[in-house]
């Protein structure tokens, strides 16, 4: 499930962050289950406001390297930039499975334009995918600065941002 009410990117990955946060499936006090890890990848205007959103939720924000990353009982969930702030492209498939073993939510942070090449987060298993749209030419203001866009599992549907839930029905039933 998809859509694009979202101001910007960075916006939009503190929308994931929060999504996966109430979607947690550690929620025990024994478990704590309160820090999302964050890629070193990701963009620093993104982490600047994963933290600012983090802070009143009482949730930990820590940069990692994913590849090594441990997903100890805190950890709810995991946030991937592909590509990454500095171009590189890996394949992810191996680091979400890592984290879905652990009991540990994925939110992967991509452009639409490289996806039109790269294998789509959703393929290899990310829970939450969203990013900017403006390399397809969305205007400055048109929905925001820049027009983020978020995607789900069906499952968190009813976590998701934005207006998707209704009892509208399209031109296909």
């Amino acid at each position: 499930v998809a859509n694009a009410s979202l101001l910007d990117e960075a916006t939009a990955a503190a929308e994931a962050m929060t999504l996966l946060h109430r979607s947690r499936t550690r929620k025990g006090p024994e478990q704590g289950a309160s820090v999302f890890l964050v890629s070193h990848g990701t963009f620093p205007h993104t982490l600047d406001v994963l933290q600012s959103r983090a802070e009143p939720l009482d949730i930990e924000v820590r940069v990692c390297d994913p590849g090594t990353a441990t997903f100890g009982p805190e950890v709810f969930g995991l946030l991937l930039q592909y590509p990454d702030q500095w171009g590189t492209v890996e394949d992810l498939s191996d680091v979400i499975a890592r984290a879905h073993t652990a009991g540990v939510l994925v939110a992967v942070a991509t452009d639409l334009l490289a996806l039109t090449l790269l294998k789509a987060p959703g393929e290899m298993g990310a829970d939450a995918v969203f990013g900017n749209s403006q390399r397809f030419g969305v205007p400055l203001g048109y929905g925001g600065p820049h027009a983020a866009f978020f995607a789900t599992r069906h499952s968190f549907v009813r976590q998701a941002p934005g207006r998707i839930i209704g009892v509208s029905v399209d031109a296909r039933g």
